[in-house]
C-alpha cells in the first residue's frame, strides 16, 4: 500500500514538474513575442514586402497610377543596360563619389577622434560640436552649403582673391564632384568619430604604456597596435560610408540636382525620377533592384575582407 502510493505521489510530482515546464516556455514565448513580435510585424510590412512587391513590378510596365499591370519579363532590365546611358553615368559618378567620400570621410572621422581622445579639457565641448552636422537633415545641409558655395565662397574670393574660393563649385562637373564629397565627409565625420572615439577607449593602455618604454614611435604606436585593435571599427565605418555614400539623395538634389547637364546625377536621384517623374515604376524599381544587388555585392566583399583582416591581426 505504502509502494503504490509513493509511486502516485512520484507520478503527480513529475506531472506538475513537467506542467510547470511547459507553463514556464508558454510564458517564454508569449514574452517573446510580445517583444519581438511588433518589430517583426513592421519589419515585415515596410521592408520585406515592398521589397517583393518592388521585385514583382520590375518586371512590368506599370506607370505608378493605373490599375493595369502588364508583365513585360526582362524587358526592362534589357532596357537598362542596352538604351539608358543615363543611368551607367549616374552608376559611374555615384560609384567613384562613393570611393572618395568613403576615404575622406574615415580619415577625418579617424583623425578627430585621435585627436578628441586625448586629454583635452575641452574635448566633450569639440566632440559635440562635431556631431552636430549629422544631426542636421541632408536637404537641410544641402541649401547652407549650396548657399556658403555660391554667395559665401564668392565673396571671400572677392576680399581675398584666392582662386579656391572663385572656382564655380556647383557649377562645373569637376568642382561640383568635390562640392559634394566635401559636404558628406563633413556630415558623416562626426557619426564616424563617435565610432572610432568607442573603439579607441577600449583599447588596453598597458600595452600602450609597454610599447612607449621598450622605445616604439608614435607612428609605429598607431600602425602597429591601435589600428590592429581597433579593425572591428574599422568594418563597421566603412560598411557604414559605402551604404550611405551609394545610397545618396537628399545632398545631391539639394546642392545640384545632378547638375550641371547630369553629371552629378545620382542612381537614386535617376530612379526617382525615372519612377516618380517620367511615370515608368516598372522601368524605376528595375533600376533599384540591380542598384541593391550591387550596393549588396560591394558591402558584402567589403565586410569579408576587413574581417578577414581582424582574424590575421
Amino acid at each position: 500500500m505504502n509502494t503504490n502510493f509513493e509511486t502516485n505521489e512520484i507520478n503527480r510530482k513529475t506531472e506538475i514538474k513537467v506542467v510547470s515546464k511547459r507553463k514556464a516556455k508558454i510564458r517564454n514565448i508569449l514574452t517573446y513575442v510580445a517583444f519581438v513580435g511588433p518589430a517583426l510585424l513592421f519589419f515585415l510590412v515596410i521592408q520585406i514586402i515592398p521589397f517583393f512587391m518592388g521585385v514583382y513590378y520590375s518586371f512590368t510596365s506599370w506607370n505608378g497610377v493605373s490599375s493595369v499591370v502588364e508583365w513585360v519579363g526582362l524587358e526592362n532590365y534589357i532596357k537598362i543596360f542596352k538604351n539608358d546611358p543615363n543611368f551607367v553615368n549616374s552608376f559611374l559618378f555615384t560609384t567613384k563619389f562613393m570611393f572618395a567620400a568613403v576615404i575622406i570621410s574615415n580619415l577625418l572621422g579617424f583623425s578627430l577622434a585621435l585627436l578628441l581622445n586625448a586629454a583635452l579639457k575641452s574635448r566633450n565641448m569639440l566632440r559635440t560640436v562635431f556631431f552636430i552636422p549629422n544631426v542636421i537633415g541632408g536637404l537641410l545641409l544641402g541649401f547652407i552649403w549650396q548657399f556658403i558655395f555660391v554667395k559665401g565662397f564668392a565673396s571671400i574670393g572677392n576680399i581675398t582673391d584666392l582662386a579656391v574660393f572663385k572656382l564655380p563649385w556647383l557649377g562645373d562637373e569637376a568642382t561640383a564632384f568635390w562640392g559634394i564629397v566635401i559636404v558628406f565627409a563633413w556630415q558623416i565625420a562626426g557619426y564616424m568619430m563617435v565610432i572610432y572615439i568607442a573603439a579607441l577607449q577600449g583599447v588596453d593602455q598597458n600595452l600602450i604604456e609597454a610599447a612607449k618604454i621598450d622605445g616604439a614611435s608614435n607612428w609605429t604606436l598607431l600602425t602597429k597596435i591601435i589600428i590592429p585593435l581597433i579593425l572591428p571599427a574599422f568594418t563597421i565605418c566603412i560598411f557604414l560610408t559605402i551604404s550611405m555614400a551609394f545610397k545618396i539623395f537628399d545632398l545631391n538634389i539639394s546642392l545640384t540636382n545632378g547638375g550641371p547637364f547630369n553629371s552629378t546625377q545620382s542612381v537614386a536621384i535617376n530612379i526617382y525620377q525615372e519612377a516618380f517623374q517620367n511615370n515608368r515604376y516598372g522601368l524605376g524599381t528595375a533600376k533599384s533592384i540591380l542598384f541593391f544587388l550591387v550596393v549588396g555585392i560591394f558591402t558584402t566583399v567589403q565586410v569579408l575582407i576587413t574581417k578577414k583582416r581582424e582574424v590575421e591581426a
